[in-house]
């Protein structure tokens, strides 16, 4: 069955050109667009659908804080940012709220085309620049400039929730851009085994995503 997709978009040429890209490819059905975020949480949930192209800059409500809420309202969808925003604020604060990709403008049909294929089976694509972004600011985690979340979080009834030595391991990898079974031959352990790990990981750090696992982990918070 076709990868059935939303676009949320303001302009209306680009969100026309999205439609049509999306479309184009018989794996692929554009099931709706909007203009605005407040539209896309209106009309998308009872869609059902599987991915969303999302742009940041919206009229009203921005694209993050609709990131944020589509992913309560619909767990299973897997939102890709499609925005001119290049900077690390931006790119953490979506990661944080619930994005699993994140492409820069204006990006080629094929590279779009490619990008709902690979988050649909659970990748993170991200255009190569940022990449580096994350994996320089995992580096320097150390430097003022990025804050750091301590390994020890606290739950919801105020326990400690401590990060394992192996845990920390996974977590590191994920930062820098590898796959669970990359990770798996890195520690040389089972695939099984590393798909547990993440899931203990998110658990203790309150987050659905390997994106905004990293995210948390860096230190940049959704702000309330």
């Amino acid at each position: 069955m076709a990868i059935h997709v939303i676009v949320v978009e303001d302009d209306s040429r680009l969100r026309s050109g999205l439609m049509e890209i999306v479309n184009s490819d018989p794996e692929c059905a554009c099931v709706g667009a909007y203009g605005s975020g407040e539209a896309a949480l209106e009309k998308a949930p009872p869609l059902k659908p599987q991915v969303a192209v999302m742009d940041i800059n919206l009229p009203g409500m921005d694209g993050i804080e609709c990131v944020r809420q589509l992913s309560e309202r619909l767990p299973k969808l897997q939102i890709v940012m499609l925005t001119v925003y290049q900077d690390t604020n931006n790119l953490f604060r979506a990661l944080a709220a619930g994005a699993h990709g994140y492409l820069v403008k204006p990006a080629r049909a094929r590279e779009l085309l490619a990008a709902i294929r690979d988050i649909h089976q659970g990748g993170a694509p991200m255009t190569s620049a940022l990449a580096r972004k994350v994996v320089d600011a995992f580096r320097n985690q150390a430097s003022p400039s990025v804050p750091v979340v301590s390994s020890t979080t606290l739950s919801a009834g105020g326990e400690s929730d401590e990060l394992a030595p192996r845990e920390k391991e996974v977590l590191d990898l994920l930062a820098q851009g590898c796959s669970y079974k990359e990770i798996a031959d890195k520690l040389n352990v089972a695939f099984a085994t590393v798909h547990t790990y993440v899931l203990r990981i998110y658990k203790k750090l309150h987050v659905r995503s390997k994106n905004a696992a990293v995210a948390r982990w860096l230190g940049y918070q959704r702000s309330e």
